[in-house]
């Protein structure tokens, strides 16, 4: 049995850097392959040809593409992503700054998905077939089927434009612009540090509308897949049994079904979350949102190559750790899996 755990951990761990290696790969290729001459963006269109030249060889690009590929590698190994174009500062820099508003919007997105989605997809699981499940499942396809772009549209529309409820694009309204010390770069947090309720009423306030729509799509997928779970385990026999014995549809719908259904849920969850971490391009965008999703647009339209490069490998490592950390709850929560 021991042996059998070292095995698995072993695996895992092996697993990591074949995976990180892979994804640095396909970044290497894809600014490669893009269209973009990274010299050209780093001297200008109208260089002279003696300078762009010159600025080549500086970059390595005269090299062969292995050669290429290595330097590249050992830049990673060595932490370096070199620097922005478009910023002037170290990539690692300019991730440190927009992260941490994509962490904030993400994971309010997520913690409400994952509250309401498991909870509508449970609730259309125990009334299969009402109409409580049909609009669920109604629901559940208006949040796969509406783009993106179009309800953020709408939604500032009707909350900002009409009606004034909440505060429009930006993290932050004008009057409370580097008013709050930036400590973790999480801006309410900062707010809570700092005593100002109102900078922190004020966040909160433009976290609503970016975060409402990321979390309609997520829960939308979440309930859908919680409804798919439970329907499983509310058909096998442990739940028959269960019946048999008189036991309440509550403890069986909560003690029983739902904990069977909670394994799977964990990696439809942190996936999720991922994918919410990755920067939602077009919600931070129309939301004038400072965040990753938002760096990686301006620095590919800019032919920032090493900013769209480093921030994609942060974003693949991300994808890793939480996909580790959702298989090492996977088999936290179900024995046999170990």
């Amino acid at each position: 049995m021991l042996l059998a755990r070292l095995k698995s951990l072993a695996a895992t761990a092996a697993s990591i850097p074949i995976t990180l290696l892979g994804l640095a790969v396909v970044t290497f290729f894809i600014g490669r392959v893009v269209p973009i001459d990274p010299v050209l963006a780093v001297v200008g269109d109208r260089a002279p040809a003696d300078v762009v030249a010159r600025a080549r060889i500086e970059l390595g690009l005269d090299q062969p593409l292995y050669a290429q590929f290595w330097r590249y590698l050992t830049d990673i190994l060595s932490g370096n992503l070199g620097r922005s174009v478009m910023t002037s500062n170290t990539v690692w820099e300019d991730i440190a700054r927009y992260f941490p508003a994509t962490f904030e919007l993400a994971t309010l997105a997520i913690l409400i998905a994952a509250l309401l989605g498991i909870g509508l997809g449970v609730l259309a699981a125990t009334r299969q077939g009402s109409w409580v499940d049909q609009a669920v499942r109604v629901f559940c396809l208006a949040g796969h089927s509406l783009p993106v772009f179009v309800l953020a549209l709408v939604s500032l529309l009707v909350f900002y434009a009409w009606l004034g409820w909440l505060p429009g694009p930006g993290r932050q309204g004008i009057v409370f612009q580097d008013m709050v010390e930036p400590v973790t770069g999480i801006l309410t947090l900062d707010a809570l540090l700092a005593g100002d309720w109102p900078a922190f009423w004020d966040a909160v306030l433009h976290l609503i509308q970016p975060a409402g729509i990321l979390a309609f799509f997520s829960l939308a997928y979440i309930a859908r897949m919680t409804r798919a779970f439970m329907l499983a385990e509310l058909r096998s026999e442990y739940v028959t049994t269960a019946r048999a014995k008189g036991l309440s549809s509550m403890r069986i719908v909560w003690r029983h079904a739902f904990r069977n259904t909670a394994v799977p849920l964990v990696t439809v969850i942190f996936l999720t979350y991922a994918g919410l971490l990755e920067g939602a391009v077009l919600t931070e965008t129309i939301f004038g949102w400072p965040g990753l999703g938002q760096y990686l647009t301006v620095s590919l339209l800019n032919a920032d190559m090493n900013a769209v490069l480093g921030a994609t490998l942060v974003v693949g490592l991300i994808y890793v750790v939480l996909n580790l950390m959702a298989d090492l709850l996977y088999r936290l929560m179900d024995p046999r899996t170990r």
